[in-house]
């Protein structure tokens, strides 16, 4: 455990090979600060490396999943210089993006425990993972718009291959409107939808034992190869899975 100390959040071990990563900020409402930003990197780049852990499963504490970024915590980038500025502004946004990216870029299937508010950068980190449960009180929203900016770590990118609604995906991002979680999972965003947190929970947990019983080789290139076929075509899709088969097909 002395690997998975976060200032955070909180680790656990519900399972053999399966990995609770829960937010911990509750007071903040699992706000996105600095330290979180931070958290999220190092965690799953250690989970990744962890031959302990074959799924995860991703939850957060308190009455509300996340109320997206803390803006009492953001950075001030100050200057005269614009151009000195926006760079600035760059490297830190690109940061938040590789705080996201980690979820999607880890060998391990990633699976998403909605409960109550799930906001702004909420939707960019749901969208990163592989699946996605969510209890009735769960609501969505790209606040975004309603800060006036445009998401910018992912949601834009990701929630309309998610979900292939792409009229539904740019009703929500242009309004910022609250999606209820029945919404949510009529177009996909959300495919399980559980009583209350705790059957949530149990259900993730349940799927987590699952995908943890199966071969890491086959779950970890299984991943891969749905991430990597989703941004190319079926051509490139097979052309790769066919390299990919030849030198990961020599397993136990």
């Amino acid at each position: 455990m002395g690997k998975y100390k976060f200032e955070t959040l909180s680790i656990s071990f519900p399972s053999e090979y399966v990995i609770n990563v829960q937010l911990n900020r509750a007071a903040k409402l699992n706000a996105f600060n600095t330290a979180l930003w931070r958290d999220m990197k190092e965690c799953f780049t250690v989970i990744k490396d962890d031959s302990n852990v074959r799924a995860v499963i991703l939850s957060a504490a308190g009455k509300h999943f996340t109320a997206g970024i803390d803006l009492n915590d953001f950075p001030r980038v100050e200057g005269y210089d614009g151009a000195r500025t926006a760079h600035r502004l760059r490297a830190i946004i690109r940061s938040m993006q590789e705080s996201i990216n980690v979820v999607e870029t880890c060998d391990k299937p990633v699976i998403a425990v909605v409960h109550g508010a799930c906001l702004g950068a909420g939707i960019d980190l749901i969208t990163a993972c592989d699946v996605r449960y969510c209890s009735r009180d769960a609501s969505f929203s790209v606040k975004e718009v309603d800060i006036s900016i445009a998401a910018d770590l992912g949601t834009l990118q990701r929630l309309p291959k998610v979900t292939g609604n792409d009229s539904a995906v740019r009703e929500l991002c242009l309004t910022g409107r609250r999606q209820v979680y029945h919404e949510a999972a009529s177009i996909g965003l959300i495919n399980r939808v559980l009583d209350n947190k705790e059957a949530a929970m149990a259900e993730a947990d349940k799927t987590a034992i699952l995908i943890a019983s199966k071969s890491p080789v086959a779950t970890t290139g299984t991943k891969h190869l749905l991430n990597y076929s989703r941004d190319h075509s079926v051509a490139e899709g097979l052309s790769y899975t066919l390299a990919w088969s030849q030198a990961m097909t020599n397993t136990q």
